[in-house]
């Protein structure tokens, strides 16, 4: 998608539903509800110590009952089309685990969810609720960057004796790293909406200037170098 693909009406549909929340939609969606913000001037630092000009967190979406509701409802629509047919849905802890509980309703499924690690008390589990051994999974996440916190939690339940058929996102930076990961894990990964929409409805907005899309696609090109 490029700015040009995106016009300022196709950004605020009045009715929110599977078809009418595009992934330019739900990007605006989020600049809205400041779950993502763009900053190319003055950087954010990342957890990992990496500097971006980006900084998404998507569990303001929480806060909103018609945005969440059209995710979950989207999710349910992906998981559909894919026709990856689950009968366990589970979460990544901790922003995956209400979306899961919202699409497992949605889909009438029971539901689990993937710690980090295992607990260090009582049973020591690490996946919790449904039994996931012999199911088939598909993992929900709320944000996917290099894949690696996904992943683990996909091989957490394949050791349990899980079939993960697919993972699903809100968003995605859409780095080449993680589509190496994932294919390298071989598990589909199905996102609602992602960096390269994120700009376009920016631009389509006004947010951002043309000096602004350069800093912006210099940062996805090589985000781990970026503002050394």
């Amino acid at each position: 998608m490029t700015p040009d693909d995106v016009t300022p009406e196709a950004l605020t549909p009045e009715i929110l539903t599977p078809e009418t929340l595009t992934p330019a939609a739900l990007a605006a969606a989020l600049l809205d509800l400041g779950a993502v913000a763009l900053r190319p001037a003055a950087p954010f630092t990342w957890a990992s110590g990496w500097r971006s000009p980006v900084y998404t967190d998507n569990r303001r979406v929480l806060g909103d009952v018609r945005l969440r509701r059209a995710v979950r409802d989207a999710f349910a629509r992906a998981v559909r089309d894919a026709g990856w047919a689950p009968n366990v849905v589970a979460g990544t802890a901790t922003a995956g685990i209400p979306h899961a509980a919202w699409l497992a309703d949605a889909l009438a499924l029971p539901m689990a969810y993937v710690r980090g690690s295992a607990k260090a008390h009582g049973t020591g589990s690490r996946i919790e609720g449904a039994d996931v051994g012999a199911a088939r999974v598909v993992l929900v996440e709320d944000l996917v960057s290099t894949g690696g916190s996904s992943l683990a939690a996909v091989e957490a339940l394949r050791e349990a004796g899980a079939e993960v058929v697919g993972v699903v996102a809100l968003f995605s930076y859409g780095f080449p790293t993680a589509a190496t990961a994932f294919a390298a894990a071989r598990v589909p990964l199905v996102t609602l909406t992602g960096y390269d929409a994120l700009v376009a409805a920016a631009r389509a907005r006004g947010d951002v200037s043309d000096a602004d899309l350069a800093t912006l696609a210099a940062w996805r090109r090589d985000p781990a170098a970026w503002g050394r």
